[in-house]
């Protein structure tokens, strides 16, 4: 499952997790796991960064490494390059432990499945959806940024109607919660009945 930042991807997951018992494994979960202090990806990045993304308890400050990354490409890929393959690994890592609780299907919430080429290692394609004017305000709003500030955010990643070509099914958020309901509910009987 993917969208754009903003565009409810967590929403639909807790639906799936709490409504429907669904294991849902959170890209951005293990994004932030693999790179706490300790941890190989977390070496790497501070080696590539810094030490001035450090906050005083020596995790790394996201606000702090967002501004860096998310105004100058070169040094978002090279944090892409860093930590995409930890998660990758923590992705199989997972789906290995539910596949061994005896789960029938598994959610990935991948903000960056296309980017990542992980696309082609899953069964379908789910895309959350939202229009831009949305996205953007949500954004803005859930983070604090400016417009500016929460259009590079948007910009960095593939454009929705770009993700929107992979996808076999769209989740159509722009409406309320009860009509987002109403669409996991279907796709759940949809994919539980294959």
């Amino acid at each position: 499952m993917l969208g754009g930042i903003a565009t409810g991807k967590s929403t639909v997951s807790r639906l799936l997790q709490t409504k429907h018992h669904i294991p849902v494994i959170d890209a951005d979960v293990l994004a932030r796991q693999v790179v706490e202090p300790g941890k190989c990806a977390y070496r790497k990045v501070v080696r590539e960064f810094g030490t001035s993304i450090l906050l005083p308890s020596g995790q790394i400050d996201r606000k702090k490494l967002g501004e860096i990354v998310f105004n100058d490409e070169s040094k978002r890929k090279r944090l892409n390059g860093i930590v995409h393959p930890a998660v990758t690994w923590a992705m199989v890592v997972e789906v290995v432990k539910h596949w061994w609780k005896g789960s029938r299907w598994v959610v990935l919430d991948v903000p960056l499945l296309i980017e990542g080429g992980l696309y082609k290692w899953v069964g379908e394609v789910v895309v959350v959806y939202c229009p831009p004017e949305v996205q953007l305000e949500r954004l803005q709003t859930r983070d604090g940024l400016s417009a500016d500030e929460a259009q590079r955010r948007i910009s960095a990643q593939l454009s929705i109607e770009a993700k929107i070509g992979y996808a076999q099914v769209v989740v159509d958020n722009r409406g309320g919660v009860d009509e987002l309901e109403e669409q996991v509910r279907s796709y759940v009987i949809s994919r539980n009945s294959r």
